[in-house]
């Protein structure tokens, strides 16, 4: 039993005269576009790369806070401890009076207002309150650990990098505070320390440990997936669902049918109705997947808000690059404009070269800096650009759309007039043929009927498959010059589309009104 027996059939030799020309323009095309999309996407890794280049050495980009309520020897340890750590892998302390920032809200909001990454600070009296611990009684049995020195942090914001970058070198400086306190203090508080109680001991030892006031604690393991995989499958579903409603729109010919305004209103209120269940559902996984993140249902509605605006905005983002874009390259568009987004939040921009600083005019970034604020109870205050930003895009996308369906039209509305100009000329041709060969019928005397019928058939039907192929060249030509004018974007058949809207079914009824037509003319011909 032979698989698939017709595939060796009507093959011809590499060699052949005819294959060659066409061997070696199937080899030039495939190798610019070997080469095209290797540079692509080799500069698609270089940039992405790029971002991540040297993280480690542009942590001193974010600033922390400290204010010294003590201003006693544990203010001193600390700011010796930073002394000995400063450098390009440590982030920079900037210390501030108490004067400036009287209690430990005005330090939490300069960590929301987006100054500062994190805030440290003493307690006031702490050290006090250790000398006298060491003393050894009462002060050293009520000694609390926890009362000396706490950080204000929000870990919602790029929480991986937040954990290793901040938390992990806060606790670096305060171990590091505590030898110094042991090293610039050891010798009088081995004199005041109490070697007779266990417990001023223990303090000696371990004099504090740092505490951490985190505003917005965000430990679940999909937290990993909120910059990255959840913003790549919403654009690549905005992508989807265009190609879809594209594909809808010319397998019924609606561009050349309706009027413009018309089919403006219908793909935005399509669009919107899409994006908006497909926020719904991306935000409805992130609630059902949170563990033990403490957010609550207004956050959620919210949620669901900016996912649908920053959605609708890129559904007419990728429309309006599709309209003017070269068919050939949408694919090469798309993926880099997902490469640009996601770069633009996988790391804070104070750790990146600057040149990476132009992507606060992408969508993406400012849709995580609006949810940051939201899941942080309103934590991260730079809704004063990244709104506007987001709304700019939702508004140019709308203009731009809205004149791209009026391109279309156009072009569609020319490519119908050029498909029926093709079609009359097939037609005319069609029937040349046959008033022609009905001529040349007369005009021969025909002794003999039989062989040499069944000859004259086989040749008038060769002559009229090759009338019939040339006619086809021609009226492809004519319809790649008009699809050529006209980019309708990206394009999907559909497998609920009705059967007789597809632009297959149309070429078989154009093919037979041909015929049709022919034979209809012939009978009422005079001349037959």
């Amino acid at each position: 039993m032979k698989v698939y027996a017709n595939a060796h059939r009507n093959r011809v030799s590499p060699h052949d005269p005819k294959v060659r020309p066409l061997r070696m323009k199937f080899l030039k095309a495939a190798g610019l576009n070997f080469l095209l999309l290797q540079l692509l996407f080799l500069a698609l890794f270089a940039y992405i790369f790029g971002a991540l280049f040297q993280q480690n050495s542009h942590t001193h980009s974010l600033n922390i806070l400290y204010v010294d309520y003590d201003g006693g020897i544990i203010g001193s340890a600390v700011r010796d401890a930073y002394r000995s750590l400063q450098g390009k892998s440590f982030p920079t302390l900037q210390e501030r009076t108490p004067a400036q920032f009287a209690t430990t809200g005005d330090m939490r909001e300069a960590v929301c207002d987006g100054r500062y990454w994190a805030a440290i600070f003493t307690f006031s009296g702490a050290s006090n309150r250790l000398s006298a611990a060491l003393a050894g009684g009462q002060a050293a049995s009520e000694y609390n650990r926890s009362d000396v020195m706490t950080y204000i942090w929000n870990e919602a914001a790029y929480s991986a990098i937040v954990d290793s970058a901040i938390t992990a070198n806060l606790q670096t400086l305060s171990t590091a505070s505590r030898l110094a306190y042991v090293a610039g203090n050891g010798t009088g508080a081995l004199q005041t320390l109490a070697a007779t109680d266990p417990t001023a001991i223990s303090v000696f030892a371990n004099p504090w440990q740092l505490t951490n006031i985190n505003i917005q604690s965000t430990t679940q393991g999909s937290r990993l997936i909120y910059n990255t995989l959840v913003i790549i499958l919403i654009l690549i579903q905005e992508f989807f669902y265009l190609g879809t409603i594209n594909g809808l729109y010319l397998q019924f010919k609606i561009y050349a049918r309706l009027f413009p305004h018309r089919i403006i209103a219908y793909r935005n209120a399509i669009s919107v109705a899409y994006t908006l269940v497909g926020s719904l559902c991306v935000a409805g996984m992130i609630w059902a997947f949170r563990a033990d993140w403490h957010v609550n249902g207004s956050q959620f509605a919210l949620t669901w808000a900016i996912l649908w605006l920053f959605a609708h905005a890129n559904f007419l983002a990728l429309d309006v690059v599709t309209i003017w874009c070269p068919a050939q390259f949408i694919p090469m568009a798309l993926i880099a404009w997902i490469v640009a987004n996601v770069t633009s939040i996988l790391v804070p921009f104070e750790l990146s070269n600057g040149f990476y600083r132009w992507a606060y005019a992408l969508p993406a970034h400012e849709v995580y800096q609006v949810l940051v604020d939201i899941w942080s109870g309103g934590c991260n205050r730079k809704l004063h650009y990244a709104l506007p930003i987001l709304f700019s895009w939702e508004v140019l996308g709308l203009l731009l759309s809205a004149l791209g369906t009026y391109r279309r039209c156009h072009y569609a509305v020319i490519a119908e007039e050029s498909a029926e100009a093709a079609f009359t000329a097939r037609l005319n041709n069609a029937m040349e043929f046959e008033r022609k060969r009905d001529r040349e019928k007369r005009e021969r005397e025909r002794a003999e009927r039989g062989s040499d019928e069944d000859r004259e058939v086989e040749d008038d039907r060769v002559a009229m498959a090759d009338e019939l192929k040339m006619q086809d060249r021609e009226l492809r030509k004519v319809q790649t010059r008009a699809s050529k004018r006209g980019n309708y974007g990206p394009c999907f058949n559909l497998p609920f589309a009705e059967e007789s809207g597809s632009s297959t079914n149309l070429e078989e009824k154009e093919g037979e009104e041909v015929v049709n037509a022919v034979r209809g003319r012939g009978k009422g011909d005079p001349e037959n």
